[in-house]
């Protein structure tokens, strides 16, 4: 891959992973607390809700800025902006909803592309394969 891709998907990476920590962060800390007042967008409660917002926000965001299985980590982050804006926000208008598939839209290009040569996954493959290269 060209070295001006690789770099475009990290800027996408850490971009796109830190702007949704900071949406995670607060509710990270709300469930922290022990408070799980939340909405219940897809029937599992909203406690349920919550601890998978904070995994898709936060965890799995975080995961997508170091590169760590990226396609796969972007997956839970994209599903909750699809539903934040379908169904959450559904009834909104467009400028409603508009955050969550810019969001959306970021993290499906990473489940198609990847994380690039500068990434954990791509450093731990090049370690690998140089271990095996000594031999």
């Amino acid at each position: 891959m060209k070295p001006q891709i690789d770099l475009g998907l990290l800027i996408l990476r850490v971009g796109a992973g830190v702007m949704l920590m900071t949406h995670g962060l607060p509710k990270l800390m709300q469930l922290l607390e022990g408070n799980y007042e939340f909405a219940d967008p897809i029937g599992v409660g909203p406690a349920a809700s919550l601890v998978l917002a904070v995994l898709a926000e936060f965890l799995f965001a975080l995961l997508v800025v170091l590169g760590v299985k990226t396609r796969w980590s972007a997956v839970p982050p994209f599903i909750t902006m699809v539903v934040a804006a379908f169904i959450v926000h559904g009834a909104d208008p467009l400028g409603t909803k508009e955050l969550a598939l810019l969001y959306g839209v970021m993290f499906l290009a990473l489940i198609f592309a990847g994380g690039g040569r500068y990434s954990f996954d791509a450093w731990w493959t090049e370690r690998q394969n140089r271990g095996r290269r000594l031999r």
